[in-house]
């Protein structure tokens, strides 16, 4: 084959459109990476490994071993290869001596799906078979070269038994419901996953193992050790709650390439784990805690990598160094605002999560300072902060379907609840009976909806409201309280409609649920006046420039919003 025929295909992405742009996404969990994106994430780790490294170039290494093991379209390796091909010219000049060793000694993947291996292998060797006549490597002994699929199967635990009448001996006989039970490596209920061996399991092999080196070895060799594992891996399982409830499963993803060893590990994942969450609070915790996290790149709207998807909380993508630990360089972007980009610790002193904007931890500690707290902490003084003040969820017991009745008796409470006010026995109420006789104020446990896309500035809250003694409220609020007066009250509901106020909730709050940990970082106040944003920059002493950061977040909330 002639150095054209070659080089053709791997010039493809150089033109415009790249096929691997108009592809459609298979499904939330299984989002395709535009090749920009991709490049991106790769321009950052060329930079990484010349840092690390000397000043030496990445591709012009031979010896580098590169791993996608949640490969979809190929795209990653794909660039990769188109990088490889140009860097190590001098050292093989040779086109097709240099494509096969790349392709056959530096660069592999694992397919999520049959359909995305041949995807793959279509991407990186020009052919859905390695071995094939159209492939550009001409080594391979095996028609799927070095980007592995097999089905793989869920190993399910927990399945319920229930007895049945054996039909030849008339016998009771215990057996199991193959529809019930879990997957104990991912977590996916039988009852969505346990299906026909026609149909694929969504078992992704790279987290169905109880030793991953052990796996990587059997599938490409002993003696083979990954110096880059990159990609995009699958986000969340149906878990079989209501609606599209779902749970995550690219942490597990995260924790088995870091359990590889590899030298850079670069993942592009949502940005819901910087708070925790569903499934998620150990995993934060470990990535937090790890100084090898270097390079944090956070995208406040997953539109703007992925145009198609809805998938609210913005992605971001990360570079870990197993040898070069160190503070991590954190850039946040969104269009319409700065690009804002600095070195600090994932971790600061008094949070427990990560606090996504960078301005946000210098008025963090400002605040922290003035209310009494220790200088440079993002910890208030336990006596000072408003997530004292704010119920758990459910404050007097009610679900959010509750529905009381719409007549009022003679010892009836009021009841806000999800569509509109109702009533219920008092004698009903078991939980937050402290409340009941007291003012209080109400504001939604969810803020409101914006569609599939992040915008900002937001509104962070629904718009919260007084609530005056013999009121509760169902699942669908917080409450806020108790509080004395009715003055009082007007003085709480004025604050948290402060854009202040609910900026420093946005900088713990990583998802539409506004539970009670995401007023952690605010401050109490003397319920003795309204307040207003210009007191509460005064009061913190913010600079012009962080006045203009909190009102690019936030917008303005009045009462009277719907």
């Amino acid at each position: 084959m002639s150095d054209v025929a070659i080089k053709s295909p791997l010039s493809l992405r150089r033109h415009n459109p790249d096929v691997l742009t108009c592809i459609a996404n298979l499904s939330n969990d299984e989002v395709f990476t535009p090749p920009d994106f991709a490049n991106r994430m790769l321009d950052t780790l060329a930079d990484a490994w010349a840092e690390a490294n000397n000043g030496a170039n990445i591709w012009a290494d031979p010896k580098v071993t590169f791993l996608d093991p949640f490969t979809k379209s190929g795209v990653f390796l794909r660039e990769i290869v188109a990088r490889l091909t140009d860097g190590l010219e001098k050292w093989m000049p040779d086109l097709q001596s240099r494509v096969d060793h790349i392709l056959t000694k530096q660069v592999f993947g694992v397919g999520i799906t049959e359909l995305t291996a041949l995807l793959a292998r279509r991407s990186v060797y020009c052919s859905k078979w390695a071995n094939g006549k159209y492939s550009i490597a001409k080594s391979f002994d095996r028609d799927w070269g070095n980007i592995w699929f097999e089905r793989t199967e869920h190993t399910w635990i927990g399945r319920e038994r229930v007895p049945r009448v054996h039909p030849d001996t008339g016998r009771k006989v215990w057996v199991d419901l193959i529809r019930s039970g879990k997957c104990k490596y991912c977590g996916a209920p039988g009852a969505e996953y346990a299906k026909d061996s026609g149909l694929e399991t969504h078992a992704y092999a790279f987290i169905h193992t109880d030793d991953i080196k052990a796996r990587m070895a059997e599938l490409f060799g002993a003696d083979m050790q990954f110096d880059v594992i990159i990609g995009n891996p699958p986000y969340q399982l149906s878990d079989g709650g209501f609606g599209t409830s779902a749970a995550p499963i690219y942490q597990l993803f995260v924790e088995q390439a870091k359990a590889l060893g590899p030298r850079f590990l670069s993942m592009i994942v949502p940005s819901r784990w910087f708070a925790g969450g569903k499934g998620l609070d150990d995993f934060r915790e470990a990535m937090l805690a790890d100084d090898r996290v270097r390079v944090i790149d956070d995208y406040l709207s997953a539109s703007d990598v992925f145009p198609s998807v809805g998938l609210k909380g913005g992605v971001c993508y990360f570079l870990w160094e197993r040898d070069t630990p160190g503070p991590c360089r954190v850039t946040t972007r969104f269009k319409g605002l700065p690009l804002s980009t600095s070195t600090r610790p994932l971790l600061e002193d008094g949070a427990d999560i990560f606090v996504r904007f960078n301005e946000g931890v210098s008025i963090l500690k400002k605040v922290v300072e003035v209310e009494g707290g220790k200088r440079g902490s993002l910890g208030l003084p336990a006596d000072k902060r408003f997530d004292r003040l704010v119920s758990s969820s459910k404050p007097f017991g009610l679900r959010t379907f509750f529905k009381g009745h719409s007549e009022a008796g003679p010892r009836d409470l009021l009841v806000y609840q999800n569509g509109g006010k109702a009533f219920i026995d008092r004698a009903s109420i078991g939980t937050g009976t402290d409340l009941i006789d007291k003012w209080k104020v109400f504001v939604g446990a969810a803020a409101p909806g914006t569609g599939n896309k992040d915008t900002y500035p937001h509104r962070v809250l629904s718009t919260p409201f007084v609530g005056a003694p013999g009121s509760i409220s169902s699942e669908t609020y917080l409450c806020i309280g108790p509080l004395e007066t009715e003055e009082q009250a007007a003085s709480a509901l004025s604050y948290l409609e402060c854009r202040f106020t609910r900026l420093l909730i946005l900088l713990h709050k990583s998802t539409q649920h506004t539970t009670r940990k995401v007023y952690a970082f605010v401050p109490t106040q003397e319920w003795n006046h309204a307040w207003s944003d210009d007191e509460l920059y005064a009061k913190y002493s913010l600079t012009d420039e962080e006045v203009a950061f909190v009102e690019s977040l936030v917008r303005p909330m009045a009462a009277t919003d719907a």
